[in-house]
């Protein structure tokens, strides 16, 4: 069977988890390079242990690697300021690109819910470590009915959040929310993180909440266990924590400042509790944030090169100068923002 050849620029916790997966998770993918920019880093000294081709001078150094050519897709698991100048860097080259940062240049993906409407983008967003766990459930319930709003609380181990996470929240909370519209179809998303301090560390759990309108309430919960089972076929530790709540909404209760005064009043209240484990490839088994975000990665690279759509060059973001193809980026921290 043939493989696509892929490079994993960021040779952080996520560069170094999503690069074990490919080598033992995947028969359609080979991991031809990883990229980083601190010689000294773990993910460097263990991908070259492995004889997986290494440069640590950033996404120049993967352009000229001797088989750069060969090279399908790339997966970046650098940060969102890093990805837009990666991104146009490798513009002239033809490669699909897997963006692990909020950058979003190209369109969120999020495996189980949109991936078969964007398989020939050239460059696809992975969201947010948050999104990927709650927003197949906020999918699930506006497949049945119409969400009025949809609200999120990802809680997170603190030992699993890197300084990218950390100096990020504000990229995560927004592209998190306007995923969670965009994606998961609701009028209105909000999400939220939560670090925990807590020892020994806990396992990633999320809560999702929709305000949605009148459906049968079976009908919702059997979406959210299909979703749900969906979900689980790429990401193993993904489960739900307890059974779905349904209630009705108080017709006293305040939502203006959620919904506004547009439109009529949602019928029911849904909460969805879930639990993330991680596969403890590289990471440790708490850190089921950072498992899912490989997990989706991979699982969409898969997708893409399956599709064997051609790739086209995307576009200088906009108010940024295209640049040669032959201009580095500029080094930057290789710890994805979550």
């Amino acid at each position: 069977m043939s493989t696509t050849k892929v490079a994993v620029i960021g040779s952080g916790n996520i560069g170094t988890d999503l690069m074990i997966k490919i080598m033992r998770l995947s028969s359609t993918l080979e991991i031809a390079a990883m990229v980083g920019i601190d010689p000294a880093s773990d993910g460097l000294a263990r991908a070259a242990r492995l004889k997986v081709p290494t440069t640590a001078n950033g996404v120049q150094g993967l352009i000229d690697l001797p088989g750069f050519d060969e090279i399908g897709v790339v997966f970046d698991a650098t940060s969102a300021k890093a990805h837009v100048a990666n991104a146009r860097a490798l513009a002239g080259y033809g490669k699909r690109l897997v963006d692990l940062t909020p950058a979003a240049i190209g369109p969120y993906v999020v495996p189980a819910v949109n991936l078969s409407q964007h398989l020939d983008a050239p460059n696809v967003n992975m969201v947010t470590c948050g999104g990927q766990a709650t927003i197949p459930m906020i999918a699930a319930v506006s497949r049945v009915t119409r969400v009025r709003y949809g609200e999120i609380v990802a809680s997170i181990a603190s030992k699993s959040a890197g300084p990218g996470t950390r100096a990020n929240i504000d990229e995560f909370t927004e592209t998190t929310a306007r995923a969670i519209e965009v994606v998961g179809g609701a009028d209105v998303g909000k999400a939220i993180i939560v670090l925990n301090p807590a020892e020994p560390p806990m396992i990633m759990r999320d809560t999702v909440l929709c305000l949605a309108d009148d459906a049968d309430p079976d009908d919702i919960r059997a979406s959210i266990a299909a979703m749900a089972a969906e979900v689980a076929r790429y990401v193993p530790g993904y489960r739900l924590k307890q059974q779905v709540q349904i209630a009705p909404v108080d017709p006293d209760e305040p939502l203006r400042t959620l919904i506004g005064d547009a439109g009529p009043r949602p019928a029911w209240k849904v909460s969805v509790f879930l639990e993330v484990e991680g596969a403890a490839h590289y990471l440790p088994a708490y850190a089921g944030n950072l498992d899912i975000m490989t997990s989706a990665a991979l699982q969409t690279a898969e997708r893409l090169s399956a599709a064997g759509s051609p790739a086209i060059a995307w576009p200088a973001p906009v108010g940024e100068p295209a640049a040669s193809p032959a201009v580095s980026a500029v080094p930057v921290s290789s710890e994805v923002a979550l």
